[in-house]
């Protein structure tokens, strides 16, 4: 089940092939490098470093290495079932920002979590829009003296001028190939994970599933 929040309220709730008849999601840019104007193509490179040494093999690393393996040919305490939903995958207790924190903190809190997104949540807890890390920084603002003022200017905006919204949502008991599907149409990084009221539960994003992909169990997208 997906939802689409704003500021007003829940917009939408069915399958993900009406998602695009909301008008107002829009689809997402994916973010491109800064390219400085002071940096030519036909600047020389400075010469590579040479390889380090490789350090020899240490006793208790190999104590570890074999006692990993020994684990691994006695398998698993009990099988492990394939991943189907959200909520197999999706982090749950994810950051949110609220709509009115200054771009400038809301920057700062991304930076400090190492995260590039988040969702938008109001004082009720319930999702309105998603706070993307590269739309705080546009290309055009390039550190230039001219830019400094306009720079700060933008910074001290609320997140609620900059975010995704209405954004979609979705519940914790869809299929996760639904989930990818929809984020391959909106071009988005992730989906705050809702109940139908819109209180945040989690974020799944596609991190989340491509680690799923690449662990064990392996992840189930044609049950």
């Amino acid at each position: 089940m997906f939802f689409v929040f704003g500021p007003s309220g829940q917009m939408y709730r069915g399958g993900p092939d009406n998602l695009a008849q909301i008008t107002p999601v829009r689809r997402v840019q994916r973010p491109k490098a800064l390219h400085s104007g002071a940096m030519s193509a036909d600047a020389p490179s400075s010469p590579a470093a040479p390889p380090a040494a490789l350090p020899g093999p240490r006793p208790h690393l190999r104590k570890e290495a074999v006692s990993a393996y020994v684990q691994t040919e006695q398998g698993p305490a009990q099988q492990r079932q394939p991943l189907t939903r959200v909520k197999d995958v999706m982090t749950v207790g994810a950051l949110s920002v609220p709509p009115d924190a200054r771009l400038s903190d809301a920057w700062q809190t991304l930076a400090q979590q190492g995260v590039a997104q988040a969702p938008v949540v109001n004082d009720q807890g319930q999702a309105v829009g998603l706070l993307l890390r590269a739309d705080m920084a546009p290309l055009n603002l390039l550190p230039e003296p001219r830019t400094i003022r306009q720079a700060i200017e933008l910074a001290r905006r609320p997140v609620s001028e900059v975010m995704v919204s209405p954004v979609p949502t979705v519940a914790a008991d869809t299929e996760l190939r639904r989930v990818a599907k929809v984020l391959l149409d909106t071009g988005l990084p992730g989906l705050p994970v809702t109940d139908e009221r819109g209180l945040l539960t989690g974020f799944i994003s596609r991190t989340d599933i491509l680690r799923a992909v690449a662990a064990d169990p392996p992840l189930d997208l044609w049950s």
